[in-house]
């Protein structure tokens, strides 16, 4: 299984969301327009553990964590002229936007703000602390999962 990182706005959707719905359903991850976090969407698979990072906030950090429920699907706000996420250029059969469904797992004990991510040995690599990177979605390490649980608590 893989494991990843998703940013979110808690305005749109917080690890509280999840919790809310824990047991009863999943939500979309829907909306996301750029490429490179599309094709990592692509490649999420059920049961894949993600971070919930809330960023664009007052308290930025990791929060918790989700499991997906199903893998990349056509992204049905593309489709949708209501939508802000409606993409004109995109059709049924050549969709150009993924969405996966994910639920809770769990809270993390605490919230691990980015400038202590930033600090901690072994997440160099991690696109989530490098400089201008503003992926909202992107692949998490088996040894880079293990150092921010551990530094959770």
């Amino acid at each position: 299984m893989a494991k990843w990182l998703v940013k979110t706005e808690p305005s749109e959707c917080s690890i509280d969301d999840f919790a809310a719905k824990s047991g009863s359903s999943s939500i979309p991850w829907d909306g996301v327009r750029n490429y490179q976090a599309r094709n990592f969407m692509t490649q999420m698979a059920e049961g894949d553990e993600v971070f919930v990072y809330h960023s664009s906030c007052k308290h930025i950090g990791i929060a918790g964590i989700v499991t997906v429920t199903r893998s990349a699907y056509p992204d049905p706000g593309q489709f949708d002229p209501e939508s802000p996420y409606h993409d004109s250029k995109s059709t049924p059969e050549k969709p150009r936007w993924q969405a996966v469904d994910m639920a809770f797992e769990r809270k993390l004990p605490r919230l691990i703000p980015l400038d202590e991510l930033k600090s901690l040995p072994g997440l160099d690599n991690l696109p989530l602390v490098k400089k201008g990177s503003r992926l909202s979605v992107m692949p998490v390490s088996d040894e880079e999962w293990q150092i921010i649980l551990k530094q959770a608590g």
